[in-house]
């Protein structure tokens, strides 16, 4: 663990406390950047990681998703939700709209508004673990205060 926390992980804690949350981020030695990755270095369940994921919508609008680490994303469903074709991010375009890279990305804080769906198999544990800004850095939060901190709305999006 890291004494003191990077300049993207702090911005992610500093977005915690303005949301009167007191969870802590924890940069660890070892990167996560999957979600097995990140169970193992946690202790938990790879169900419990709440991975996040961008998608670019056909109009190009970011999409994202955040959902269990045990659960592929059904781009259909969440085509479905957003009304229009969705498909993968490129790294760049990830960048841009989130201001973190992939393997990193936390559910709020971002450098802009996202339009955010949260899988509801998140809701089944107490606590899940997010990505605090780097593929280093991670966080416990309960789902409900997931729900609340990045504007999603819940929705089933694996198959």
């Amino acid at each position: 663990m890291k004494p003191t926390l990077s300049t993207s992980a702090q911005r992610v804690q500093d977005a915690l406390a303005v949301a009167g949350l007191t969870s802590r981020i924890v940069e660890y030695d070892v990167p996560a950047r999957t979600s097995a990755e990140a169970a193992a270095v946690l202790g938990c369940t790879v169900a419990q990681i709440a991975k996040s994921l961008v998608f670019r919508a056909a109009s190009g609008a970011p999409v994202l998703v955040i959902a269990s680490g045990a659960s592929r994303v059904d781009e259909a469903k969440v085509a479905s939700v957003v009304g229009e074709a969705i498909g993968k991010a490129d790294a760049a375009f990830v960048r841009e709209v989130t201001g973190y890279a992939i393997g990193g990305i936390p559910p709020l804080a971002h450098a802009q508004a996202l339009r955010t769906l949260i899988d509801r198999n998140l809701l089944r544990h107490e606590t899940v673990y997010a990505a605090g800004g780097t593929p280093h850095a991670m966080f416990p939060i309960a789902p409900t205060d997931l729900v609340r901190v990045s504007g999603g709305a819940l929705a089933d999006t694996a198959p």
